[in-house]
């Protein structure tokens, strides 16, 4: 059981019957709220794989893993989900970012997304931040440690830098990146 369809349920929502892409080629759109929506979506897709997909698939013997794709009783991890569904988008990037993360390619890519973590990160009220950036517009989305297998993977991933994540820590961010 691969997640093919789950990624182009993913894409399919993203394009909205056409809307996002079209907005995004016209670019008489607003980039702040194509941000939002773009983030929005990630999450809700994120959020429904890690808490519904995920756990109704272990419960047949299905587990998520890192190198999933060698294994076939395996799905992929939450992270390997959107960035897969952001390697499948040419119009816009998206990906995870964290401050502690366990690979360094999801560290953030530029000095604003750094700030713009830390200033998430100090102030759990902030959920969602938009800003330019050079030439592109960004967006960063918190993410939220919602299911006990992201806590563990992290807690316990001998990369991992952190190894005290609890259920509701900020562990990073969803980050869209659109070019102006």
């Amino acid at each position: 059981m691969k997640t093919g369809m789950s990624v182009l349920g993913f894409l399919a929502l993203l394009t909205g019957c056409g809307i996002t892409s079209a907005l995004l080629e016209t670019k008489q759109y607003d980039m702040e709220l194509a941000a939002r929506y773009v983030l929005a979506t990630a999450k809700a897709f994120r959020t429904v794989y890690a808490q519904g997909i995920i756990e109704h698939a272990k419960k047949a013997g299905v587990v998520p893993k890192e190198d999933w794709n060698k294994d076939d009783h395996a799905i992929m991890l939450p992270v390997q989900f959107v960035k897969s569904a952001g390697l499948e988008i040419r119009d816009f990037e998206l990906g995870l970012i964290g401050l502690t993360p366990i690979y360094n390619s999801n560290l953030p890519k530029t000095q604003a997304e750094t700030d713009a973590l830390k200033k998430m990160m100090a102030n759990s009220e902030e959920k969602v931040l938009t800003f330019v950036d050079g030439n592109q517009f960004k967006g960063i989305s918190a993410d939220f440690a919602i299911a006990q297998s992201c806590i563990n993977c992290h807690n316990s991933h001998p990369n991992s830098p952190r190894n005290d994540f609890k259920q509701g820590d900020l562990m990073g961010a969803i980050v869209v990146r659109l070019n102006r």
